[in-house]
């Protein structure tokens, strides 16, 4: 929590939880907390289950097994759910006929709020000069913008965005982060799934890694990244294409960082260099180097065996 911040989040937990779509296993006994006052970032590959552990927290699927809870309470069971949760799901749209303002003040008088919140949450998102405009007109930035000022219209304690970054161009993405963290730093709870792992690195205190709907890690990043510290390993080499085809046989995670130049994730010196001397792989340099959020995500989640590397906050 930043200096001078107010102590107006709740904490966020999911305990045991588990879901089953017939024989598909989706979420599978995942626990986590999220604490108030810091951004987390909740992060894992395409259907690792992060959608549908969101809309269990939001009391939109129920779940086979355990519990998610805000401030200790079911959604369902809060007094008044728009003031206390606001939620950004990648499903929200929009009457394209409906002015942006009369889009908001539905919202408002739905939550029981006043009519003057419209303007307010218009204002804070920057869209005070398209008040009037249709919504089929707004661009899906415009749009994202719009979906957040929805979420703020009960001023709640607890925001939750899933993809939030999704159309945003590079300005928006700098936007949404300063409000991200301008949100953190009243005191406000607020948790993020985002694929954007460079962009996340830049935004978040806390991460929550999942891959197949099991936990991998849960920490600070700077807690995550210092448990792999060392694992990255960074190839110049002439056959790069070649370096590629033997990484994915051995089902070694990597990056194409260039024409000549692959990043192997998850792996030491000690283990990489007989593999390329093995497949008569041409070197230029091969260096080892620290982790970042991106390597340890690529680690964590391809099957490489770190599984049980898990930094807890």
């Amino acid at each position: 929590m930043t200096a001078g911040a107010t102590t107006r989040g709740l904490p966020i937990e999911i305990s045991g939880l588990s879901k089953h779509f017939g024989p598909v296993l989706a979420v599978d006994d995942l626990s986590f907390t999220v604490a108030p006052g810091r951004v987390t970032g909740f992060l894992g590959p395409n259907g690792s289950g992060k959608t549908t552990t969101l809309r269990m927290l939001l009391g939109l699927v129920h779940p086979s097994a355990g519990t998610a809870t805000i401030g200790g309470r079911n959604y369902w069971d809060l007094d008044n759910p728009s003031s206390t949760v606001g939620a950004v799901l990648e499903a929200t749209s929009f009457h394209p006929a409906r002015r942006a303002r009369t889009h908001l003040l539905m919202a408002a008088r739905a939550g029981g709020h006043d009519d003057a919140r419209a303007d307010e949450v218009l204002e804070l998102v920057g869209l005070t000069g398209d008040a009037k405009r249709k919504v089929g007109g707004f661009s899906m930035g415009m749009r994202q913008r719009l979906e957040l000022a929805t979420a703020l219209i009960g001023d709640p304690d607890v925001l939750i965005l899933d993809e939030p970054s999704n159309g945003l161009d590079p300005q928006g993405i700098a936007w949404l982060r300063d409000f991200m963290r301008y949100l953190a730093g009243e005191g406000r709870t607020v948790l993020v799934s985002s694929h954007l792992l460079s962009e996340m690195a830049q935004t978040i205190d806390d991460a929550v890694i999942v891959s197949f709907g099991q936990l991998k890690a849960q920490g600070t990043l700077e807690q995550i990244t210092s448990n792999l510290t060392g694992v990255v390993m960074r190839a110049r080499t002439p056959e790069a294409d070649r370096l590629c085809a033997v990484l994915t046989e051995a089902h070694v995670a990597f990056r194409r960082l260039g024409h000549d130049e692959v990043a192997m994730d998850g792996v030491t010196p000690e283990q990489v260099g007989p593999l390329l001397a093995s497949k008569q792989i041409i070197l230029y340099e091969l260096t080892q180097e620290g982790a970042d959020l991106e390597s340890v995500f690529l680690s964590l989640t391809a099957g490489l065996g770190f599984g049980d590397v898990a930094a807890h906050a």
